[in-house]
């Protein structure tokens, strides 16, 4: 169940979609993310901003999952994000390539581990 709340989560372009991630993350959610430009510690509403910016960028977003594991309530998931600039929506482009642990609680994203690196 946690793999496919998870897999829902992220191809249903989740993390561009401030609605959607109000509904998959936990209230007292925290996201640590390591990407090529340093460390970040972010919370639900530190989450729900990024998500508010970055839909500002981007007309259209696309996850392509490469791997997802479960094991106990640990799920992984190695995946490469595309986008479509608004300045030029024609283009898809390889915004980064992530590899993610996720903690469930409550059916919901509770503890993340992500690790970026930009294409």
């Amino acid at each position: 169940m946690s793999k496919e709340l998870v897999k829902a989560f992220y191809q249903s372009n989740g993390p561009l979609n401030k609605t959607l991630m109000e509904d998959f993350l936990h209230d007292e959610i925290s996201f640590n993310w390591h990407s090529s430009k340093g460390f970040l510690q972010l919370d639900k509403q530190d989450l729900l901003e990024l998500a508010t910016e970055l839909s500002k960028s981007y007309i259209a977003s696309r996850i392509e999952i490469s791997h997802i594991l479960e094991e106990n309530h640990l799920v992984s998931v190695n995946y490469t994000h595309y986008v479509s600039p608004i300045e030029n929506p024609n283009e898809e482009l390889v915004l980064a390539h992530f590899m993610v642990i996720c903690e469930l609680k409550d059916n919901r994203l509770y503890k993340v581990y992500q690790m970026s690196q930009l294409s």
